[in-house]
């Protein structure tokens, strides 16, 4: 609404004020009339009746007088106060009008400011674009003139038109292009000859397998025998500083002796013990031994097995169907092959409990993927024990979470030896299954019966060493003793700490592969008879 239209209704509120308190007056004076008519009427018929119609009109005169009189005062008395009212409301809405009135003029005056500051920011906004507009088109002007002039220029110094520096440039870039392609066309080459020895040698590998034994024994030593006297004498050196130069390099301890025509390499690292091996067969077919020369022949005797390590530990992933392994894992696993668990490779073990736990998941409608891949990895913390304190199950477990193992297939690495039944997986089951069905199978494991047995007893003696202890079994091959108790002199609190003190003295007594599970069971009987 505009501004100069509210004076206007101003105005006009005010004439309507003034109408209605002239209506009221009018309204009283009409009364008035028609009290004094009403009297008048009053008195015409008095007269008829009375003897003294004139004191009678008179008297009714007066009295009519007088009523009309305060009628007339409350009458306007009553419009004053009406028009007060009226006044006062007519007042208030005025003030309320121009109050709003004040506040639209104020809200407009700042919109009109604002317009105004942004129409100056939109001018200058847009002096600046002019501007930019024409430095970037003088700059595209200098930039075309010196293109033209750098052209002829280029021209000039070269002796070379356009067309022929292009030609120049195109044959300069394919020359480049040839000799990528050459040095590519190369290492494909160098790759596909290595690709070609490994796969030739582990297809004569395989043809060799097939006549040999698969039944190992498990040995801490490897036998290198020497050909002559003089070969025995050079391996030794002077006062033996071959011999323990070697051993220094090595990092196993080397035995030769006067009795036999061999180099006896001991260690409880098999991998230094092929390193070792290897390094006194290269020796042994150069013929010429000093101790400027270990070190080099230790060094390629160590490239040697760390490319057998890689290599084993791909072929042992693809025999077990296992793809995607970080090549740290895939080191780790190799290592496998240089160790024995009674008898038992456990590279080929790994593999043919994948296989198993596999097979069984399929039956069972179980994540076969995950449960190859948990059963080939199941062991890989027993190559890391020298490393890391821990049993090799956690330990196995953190390794291959540390490179990319997803969270189900390291539970299942963990639980295959310490597990909760409750919060198991089929998977980690089936782990456990294979691994057990792979160590346990006819002609897997090889130990002497006297020490097999002599390690059993031994076990079940520390058993029956405490008190209350009525029965001790040794099953799993000795990886497990299972204890049963008196239960009238061994309660529920006492089982436990049975438990921790069998387990105590087995570490303090004796020596026992890998780990060992004592289980104590406590049973109760209520007995009562029918007389």
């Amino acid at each position: 609404m505009a501004a100069g239209t509210w004076p206007t209704i101003l105005a006009k509120g005010e004439e309507h004020v003034n109408t209605v308190i002239l209506l009221i007056v009018v309204c009283g004076l009409v009364a008035v009339a028609a009290g004094a008519g009403a009297g008048y009427l009053a008195r015409r018929s008095r007269q008829r009746v009375t003897h003294d119609p004139v004191k009678l009109a008179e008297v009714a005169t007066a009295r009519l007088d007088a009523e009309t009189e305060t009628r007339v005062k409350e009458i306007v008395l009553q419009a004053q106060d009406e028009a007060g009212r009226l006044r006062t409301t007519a007042q208030e809405e005025q003030r309320g009008r121009k109050a709003e009135i004040e506040r639209q003029e104020r809200r407009l005056q700042q919109k009109e400011e604002n317009l105004n500051r942004k129409l100056k920011d939109l001018d200058q906004r847009e002096g600046a674009l002019q501007a930019r507009d024409r430095e970037i088109d003088a700059r595209e002007r200098q930039a075309d003139e010196l293109r033209v002039s750098q052209a002829r220029e280029l021209e000039r110094l070269s002796d070379l038109t356009a067309d022929e520096a292009r030609e120049v440039i195109v044959s300069q870039v394919e020359q480049a292009v040839r000799e990528v392609c050459a040095r590519r066309a190369r290492e494909l080459e160098l790759e596909a000859a290595e690709l070609a020895e490994h796969w030739a040698r582990r297809i004569i590998g395989t043809a060799i397998q097939r006549y040999s034994n698969d039944q190992v024994s498990e040995s801490m030593t490897s036998v290198v025998p020497i050909p002559s006297e003089e070969m025995k004498v050079r391996i030794l050196g002077r006062e033996g500083r071959n011999i323990r130069a070697l051993e220094a390099a090595t990092g196993v301890e080397m035995i030769v002796t006067e009795a036999t025509d061999a180099v006896t390499v001991q260690g409880f690292d098999p991998v230094r013990r092929e390193i070792a091996r290897r390094a006194l067969n290269r020796v042994l077919a150069d013929g010429r031994i000093n101790l400027s020369r270990i070190d080099e022949i230790v060094a390629r005797a160590k490239q040697e097995v760390e490319a057998v390590i890689r290599q084993e530990g791909e072929a042992g992933a693809a025999d077990a169907g296992v793809r995607g392994l970080h090549p740290e894992v895939v080191k780790m696993m190799g290592k496998m092959r240089f160790r024995t668990s009674y008898g038992q490779n456990q590279l080929q073990h790994s593999v043919e409990t994948a296989r198993l736990a596999a097979m069984m998941a399929a039956e069972l409608g179980a994540d076969v993927d995950q449960t190859r891949r948990a059963a080939f990895l199941h062991d890989v913390g027993k190559v890391m024990t020298s490393d890391v304190a821990g049993p090799h199950h956690y330990i196995g477990a953190d390794f291959v979470s540390r490179f990319g193992e997803p969270p189900d297939v390291c539970e299942c690495v963990r639980g295959h030896h310490d597990h909760d039944p409750e919060y198991q997986t089929i998977e980690a089951v089936l782990v456990q299954a294979a691994d057990a069905i792979s160590g346990a199978r006819p002609g897997a494991r090889r130990e002497s019966v006297e020490l097999y047995v002599k390690r059993l007893e031994a076990l079940e003696s520390v058993a029956n060493s405490f008190e209350g202890v009525e029965k001790s079994f040794a099953i799993q091959a000795g990886r497990e003793v299972r204890i049963i108790v008196r239960p009238d002199e061994v309660d529920d609190q006492g089982a436990a700490r049975l438990a921790r003190d069998i387990v105590k003295r087995i570490e303090e007594t004796l020596q026992y592969p890998g780990q060992v599970k004592v289980t104590v069971m406590r049973e109760t009987r209520a007995v009562d008879y029918v007389r």
